[in-house]
């Protein structure tokens, strides 16, 4: 089959990756326009652009979908089926019934349980046991397609948004190599989704990863996992910001208010909260990289100490 595919971050490119190494003929690869990054603020390749660069695969880059011309250009692919995978651009009905057998999207969650922009992180966050990927015949609905495979894996109590995103790419790639081979022997019936069982995965932004203390520590322990590496999660003391890279979740409650520092040991910094103690042991204080509380110690800095607030 005639293969175009579409997508932008590392998680798409490990997609494309594997749709490659399987062998299969990919005549084109949509991505995002280039992006300014790093101090220079140059403009970079995305990771998808730069497999498809690397396999000499011609790279087309619209704004939009949505003009007649792009779509003209589309078509001139000839595409028997499209792959996409966080693209990031909203693909008109034209486009996703121009290839034969339309447009196959890879989706980091068990659909229908979290549709939209970050399900990874929303996954962690909300105390989900497992997640997968499942891979979905797209229509003009917001991730609301027909299932045609579904891929299953557990969440670890130490998995962070960045863990589980590698292990859901690598499924990812693996599921929608699977597909094409279904697909190749003849027509897929999908299952529908039950719309009663959807949640919306919004779009991760730094602000909520500012810590509300009077959370239960182990929704703030989850939060701290989810947010790692991006957006990150954060607490002011003070005039500082202090970042939070690690932390459990403990049983005992305390009766000072949420946010005040009970202990600071070598193992950890614990913090009072709504419901139950997280114990901090990764932090980074501003202008400084991530420290344990064992360095943090060492280097002496009169910070996080019993009785100061968090807020």
């Amino acid at each position: 089959m005639r293969i175009v595919f579409a997508g932008t971050p590392d998680f798409a490119a490990t997609a494309l990756k594997a749709l490659l190494e399987a062998g299969h003929q990919v005549v084109g690869v949509y991505s995002q326009p280039d992006r300014p990054a790093g101090r220079g603020r140059k403009l970079m390749p995305s990771p998808v652009k730069q497999v498809a660069l690397d396999a000499d695969i011609p790279v087309f880059q619209p704004q939009s979908l949505k003009p007649e011309d792009a779509q003209q250009e589309l078509a001139a692919l000839q595409p028997d089926v499209m792959i996409v995978a966080a693209y990031g651009l909203i693909l008109p009905k034209a486009v996703l019934d121009l290839p034969t057998h339309g447009c196959l999207n890879i989706h980091a969650s068990l659909l229908p349980r979290w549709r939209g922009a970050a399900p990874i992180q929303r996954a962690i966050a909300a105390g989900d046991t497992n997640t997968g990927i499942t891979i979905m015949q797209m229509d003009v609905g917001l991730d609301t397609g027909d299932m045609l495979l579904k891929v299953t894996t557990a969440i670890q109590p130490d998995d962070t948004g960045g863990s589980l995103h590698d292990r859901l790419a690598d499924i990812g790639g693996a599921a929608i190599v699977e597909t094409l081979t279904k697909l190749s022997k003849g027509p897929l019936i999908g299952e529908a989704q039950n719309d009663a069982d959807a949640n919306y995965a919004h779009k991760l932004s730094k602000e909520e990863g500012h810590i509300d203390w009077s959370r239960s520590a182990s929704e703030i322990e989850r939060l701290i996992r989810a947010f790692n590496p991006w957006p990150g999660t954060y607490s002011d003391l003070g005039d500082q910001r202090i970042r939070l890279h690690q932390a459990r979740a403990l049983e005992q409650n305390s009766d000072k208010a949420p946010g005040t520092v009970l202990r600071r040991e070598r193992e950890g910094i614990d913090v009072a909260c709504g419901n139950g103690t997280l114990r901090v042991t990764l932090v980074q204080l501003p202008g400084t990289r991530a420290l344990s509380v064992n360095d943090l110690i060492n280097g002496g800095k009169p910070v996080l100490m019993p009785e100061q607030e968090l807020r």
